[in-house]
């Protein structure tokens, strides 16, 4: 009965037609930008995570602190990122204490902070430099490409959904302000 059921399992393999290699799409995996070819530790457990997973989005960068005056745009990243979401954005949260000494916390608390206080659900980053002489790899490029450096805690990116950087904007510039809200909703708009 095996050598039966081997036997016609065989055959109706050998009744398959067989593929050729011009008849199988070979449509090459979307690479990764340059600015978006880094890893860091998220910021709730230190798993590395590929920023490469967000090609293809139009992604806000932030740098960000718990005991700023600029704090309360949390409540306003969340909203944008809530949003449009669906529509193809991703925030992306670095925490830094390079202004004002204004992220004293660790990875840990940061992480509860933002949770408990704002229920932040968009990625956030372990804490990292932003500026100076020293900063992460990705703005490091950031401020390469744009010429500007964050000059204090909540300093935002845009990137579109090619991996270019359009604009930088300042802290003051508000999450929900409608100059960033309508870049936004303009690279949503736009196909690779």
């Amino acid at each position: 009965m095996i050598r039966n059921t081997t036997r016609y399992f065989l055959a109706a393999l050998l009744l398959v037609p067989m593929l050729t290699l011009s008849e199988v799409s070979l449509a090459a995996p979307d690479t990764c930008s340059p600015l978006l070819s880094h890893s860091f530790p998220r910021l709730q457990d230190e798993v590395p995570q590929n920023l490469c997973q967000y090609q293809g989005k139009v992604i806000l960068v932030v740098n960000t602190a718990s005991f700023c005056g600029f704090t309360s745009q949390y409540e306003g990243l969340e909203q944008l990122y809530a949003k449009y979401k669906d529509k193809g954005l991703v925030v992306l949260g670095f925490p830094s204490n390079d202004f004002g000494q204004q992220e004293p916390g660790s990875n840990k608390e940061i992480a509860d902070f933002c949770k408990n206080t704002y229920d932040v659900k968009f990625p956030m980053f372990a804490k990292s430099v932003v500026s100076g002489n020293n900063p992460n790899p990705l703005f490091k490029m950031l401020i390469a490409k744009t010429g500007t450096s964050p000059k204090w805690n909540f300093y935002k990116y845009l990137i579109d959904r090619n991996g270019n950087v359009v604009k930088a904007y300042g802290s003051i510039t508000k999450p929900t302000s409608n100059s960033l809200v309508s870049e936004i909703e303009k690279l949503l708009e736009e196909k690779r």
